[in-house]
């Protein structure tokens, strides 16, 4: 007996029915557009290489940077005169042989990739919709929206923030003026990239909190019970990213992640409440 007999056929969100090897097949096709969505940016990114090296990447570490002149603005309203990033002394440097090629092919990847997430994810999102009920699918419209406005949202907090304010710290800080940055331009763009993503990542914690709240497992209760658990858990991440010691910094970057949290804990409300009026319509 053939596979695709084997399993109970679905409807898709045209109303043919569809086998286990149908999905698969379907599967297959949204993962190719969204791979060539990605490699359409990266090729793109590759031929601008230059122009993005010099002004995007390599921005964080040059004092011109527009945090840092804000950080200067900040220190003279403030008179926190360590707020001001006035010298980044370091140089970059290929170790190896290959270094700068690789190091622009792995750019214009990851630079590729952030371009192509909101349509990558709308792919993944045409897989996943046929399956859900049609109360799932009106209680996640926009989700494609708000998944790829939190995700730019959270690359720019991790690109002008978080990572000036990692770099400014590893940078000066020193254990003897005789020793030297000479900083390995894998270890440079790899920070930058794990920062950015990063905070891209956390900027995702609303839409988390929507699908355990649709689920059952996280309730604004239980979030609100545990909020000063979890503002301890924020400060503790902010100090992790942010090495710098300076109080401005960590709250620079503990009060969005606060927020988020927040939001959170409206978001699942609103999902709780909606669960509890459909638990009512059906007993009625």
């Amino acid at each position: 007996m053939p596979l695709d007999q084997l399993t109970d056929p679905e409807i898709d969100s045209e109303g043919r029915e569809m086998s286990f090897l149908d999905h698969l097949e379907e599967l297959r096709w949204h993962i190719i557009r969204a791979a060539g969505a990605i490699l359409v940016f990266t090729i793109i990114a590759f031929i601008f290489i230059e122009e993005i090296f010099d002004n995007v990447l390599l921005g964080p570490a040059k004092t011109d940077f527009w945090t840092y002149q804000q950080m200067c603005k900040l220190a003279a309203y403030t008179g926190y005169s360590d707020l001001c990033v006035k010298t980044l002394d370091f140089k970059l440097q290929a170790l190896g042989f290959a270094d700068q090629f690789t190091m622009s092919m792995t750019s214009s990847f990851f630079i590729g990739l952030c371009f192509a997430f909101p349509y990558a994810f709308w792919e993944v999102w045409r897989f996943i919709k046929p399956g859900l009920r049609q109360s799932e699918r009106r209680a996640a419209r926009g989700g494609v929206f708000y998944v790829s406005l939190l995700f730019g949202i959270g690359l720019l907090f991790g690109y002008y923030i978080v990572t000036p304010l990692a770099v400014n710290f590893l940078i000066n800080f020193k254990l003897s003026p005789q020793i030297q940055n000479n900083i390995d331009i894998t270890s440079y763009i790899s920070t930058i990239v794990t920062l950015a993503l990063g905070c891209a990542l956390i900027f995702q914690m609303p839409i988390i909190a929507f699908v355990l709240s649709k689920v059952g497992v996280v309730t604004p209760k239980f979030m609100r019970e545990y909020r000063k658990h979890a503002w301890i858990v924020i400060l503790i991440v902010a100090g992790i990213i942010t090495p710098s010691p300076d109080l401005y910094s960590q709250i620079l970057v503990a009060l969005p992640l606060a927020l988020l949290y927040e939001i959170s804990i409206v978001v699942s409300g609103r999902v709780e409440k909606a669960r509890l009026q459909e638990l009512r319509d059906l007993a009625q």
